[in-house]
Formats: structure tokens, sequence, C-alpha cells
């Protein structure tokens, strides 16, 4: 089977696999994106990033990403198990670095599709990248059975379903070694977990179980969920949200929440796993 180029990128330490597809000839199925993300017999990443001209897709966009209708580029995001998802924070800023890394767009300032519409992007002078994550919806609260506990949080939509709790005890300690266990009423599709601790003034803590990848160094819309979460409803904030992979910042105002944090490229080359 003909390989085709790629590269390892990460956010935070979320890490994908790049694919370049700009025609969008690639028929990327859940087998092989299990077998790129596998972390012993592929090149190993929480999901997987095709590069996709949006006009390629045509009739694929769903009604909650027509406004990505306007983009260049569309960012088609798997997570490790080969199902599809709606919005990556992390997974917008290391596909807005590739694209300027790899000549595909010019200026600091641009826009990336995605299937929660187009998200609005700026290359910072230092190298971080801040995605404009939209609105945050907060939705009532809920509960998760993890492997020792019950947690209680809130219900926070950004692009995709989250349930993030406030725990009193260090993070660290949460056993989040299985899949969380979460109301189907309240979240058909299931839910990405989070649960964070305040360890100072504007600074939180986070861990994250990732619907489909599992528990992960980093989540950019679980850090944006955590942050809402956080912030009194109708106030703004601003949070330095720390996980396991580093830190990022979320700014909540009026108009939505912006995430800003880092993108590296650590890898390119040709695969033969596709």
């Amino acid at each position: 089977m003909a390989g085709m180029r790629f590269a390892k990128a990460h956010g935070t330490e979320n890490d994908f696999v790049i694919l370049p597809d700009p025609d969008g000839e690639l028929q990327l199925t859940e087998e092989t994106v299990r077998s790129l993300c596998d972390r012993r017999s592929g090149i190993g990443a929480d999901g997987v990033l095709r590069v996709v001209r949006t006009r390629a897709l045509g009739e694929q966009l769903a009604p909650s990403a027509r406004t990505a209708e306007r983009t260049e580029w569309f960012m088609d995001y798997r997570n490790s198990d080969g199902s599809v998802a709606e919005m990556c924070g992390n997974g917008v800023r290391v596909f807005a670095h590739y694209l300027r890394h790899a000549g595909l767009v010019t200026g600091d300032r641009f826009e990336v599709g995605t299937r929660d519409g187009a998200k609005g992007v700026v290359i910072e002078p230092g190298g971080d990248v801040t995605v404009d994550m939209g609105r945050v919806e907060r939705l009532g609260t809920s509960s998760a059975e993890l492997a020792r506990q019950v947690v209680r949080g809130a219900r926070i939509s950004v692009g995709n379903p989250h349930l993030a709790c406030a725990v009193d005890a260090p993070v660290a300690g949460i056993d989040l070694t299985e899949p969380p266990v979460v109301d189907a009423e309240a979240f058909p599709q299931g839910a990405n977990v989070e649960v964070f601790s305040e360890v100072g003034p504007g600074v939180l803590e986070m861990r994250v179980y990732e619907r489909g990848s599992g528990e992960t160094r980093s989540c950019g819309t679980g850090i944006v969920a955590a942050a809402a979460a956080a912030t009194p409803e109708g106030e703004g904030a601003t949070w330095r949200v720390r996980v396991p992979g580093g830190e990022c910042v979320v700014y909540l105002d009026a108009s939505g929440a912006r995430l800003r944090g880092p993108a590296v490229i650590v890898a390119e080359g040709e695969t033969v796993l596709v």
C-alpha cells in the first residue's frame, strides 16, 4: 500500500498525527485511525487531524458546520478509537500552526473550518496560538461515576459535550484509569469528563478523560469547560489552567471564550499505514 506524508505534533502534550489530504482523496477508516494512533505498532497519538480543503467535502458538512464553508481549510478530527469528534481546542491550535508551517496560509489571522463551524485563530508573536472558541453553553448539572468515586459538575458544551467537575482533593489523586460512567440521558453521545480544582487566584489544575481517547495529557475544549464551570454565570474571567502536559490561558467574556497555548511540530515523514 502506498504511503503518504504525515506530521506529528502536540498542544500541551495532547498529541496528533496530521495527514495532509488537500483534495479529500483519502478514505480515512476507523481501522486506519486506530492503527496510526497505536503507541506501539503505529505513530502514536491521541487523535488524527486530516488537513482537507473545505470545498472538497461538499455535502459532507453537517448543518452545525455550515459557517466552515467560508474557510479554505477544514480540520477533520478523529479520536484515537476512530470515532469522529465535533471539536478539539488543542487540535485547532496545532492545525493552524501546521497550516502556517506548511505554507498553506499566510498572515497571522485566519479561520479554520471544524464540525462546530469556523474558528478564528491568531498566531501570536511568541509562537502561541489563540483560538476563538465561540460561546460556551451551560446546560445544568450532572454526575459521573469514576473508578472509585462519584463526582458532580457542570454540563458544558464547547461544540462537544463536557462534564466539568470541581473537586476538593488534589486532581492528581483522582482515578481516571477507567472510562467514566455518565448519564446517558444527559449525554446521549457520551462526554469528556474533567476534574479540576482552584489552586491559586486565577489558576486551575485539571485532568481529563476524553471520550474516544482515554485520559490525555491535555484537552483544549476541556480546559475551556473547566474555566467556564469555575466562573460565576454571567461574569468574565481569565484563567491559567494547568494540565499534566503544560498550561493554557482561557479568556471568558460576553462574546465567548478564547483559548491560548502552545503548538509544536515534533516530526515529519512518510507513513505506510494508510
